[in-house]
């Protein structure tokens, strides 16, 4: 008669092997482990949220339906601030910023499940997006040591990656081989100017 312990030992290895079998040797997930995205950023707006879109909860609303709203607190570059985030199925997917002039003024895109202008996903490494370094800053205050870098082929939407463990120089970009494991953190979308 075999104890539950003995029973535990073959699922326990079944699932370690998948784990495996999905980490890279950069110790990553592969882009290919991603989940599918619900939403698109993409150069002209976020789902039906373009530059004419008013900040307000009725506005917002009707330019997100299946999502629900609700205020959170996030950093930005420079500050924190109160805003409203879009969830779909529970999922924070989306944080929506005010303009001065009453109208949406950005879009960062948090979830997995978001996709950017060329198919990035939160989670995919610097190296899987294939980035030119020389196209990217470094992040300031709050993102500070990240880098922010132009997605390809748009002028207003933007990669935010961190280097896991990342202790400096924090007044330039991470060196490149730190640079190629970063991780996408959020895609920002801002209206066309």
């Amino acid at each position: 008669m075999t104890t539950p312990f003995l029973r535990l030992i073959p699922i326990c290895l079944v699932c370690l092997l998948a784990a495996c079998d999905a980490a890279t040797d950069t110790g990553f997930i592969e882009a290919a482990s991603l989940p599918q995205p619900v939403t698109a950023i993409r150069q002209d707006g976020v789902v039906s949220i373009t530059s004419d879109t008013r900040y307000g909860s009725t506005s917002l609303q009707n330019a997100l339906p299946g999502y629900a709203l609700e205020g959170v607190q996030i950093a930005v570059e420079d500050k924190t601030l109160w805003t409203l985030a879009a969830f779909h199925e529970g999922e924070q997917m989306l944080q929506i910023l005010k303009g001065s002039n009453g109208f949406v003024s950005a879009v960062h895109g948090v979830s997995q499940r978001v996709a950017g202008p060329n198919g990035e996903q939160i989670g995919m490494t610097f190296a899987e997006v294939g980035l030119n370094r020389s196209s990217c800053r470094v992040g300031r205050n709050l993102w500070r040591g990240m880098a922010v870098c132009p997605a390809e082929g748009t002028k207003n939407v933007q990669l935010i990656f961190s280097v896991p463990g990342y202790e400096g120089p924090f007044d330039r970009i991470p060196a490149p081989d730190a640079l190629r494991t970063a991780t996408l953190q959020r895609i920002v979308w801002t209206p066309a100017s």
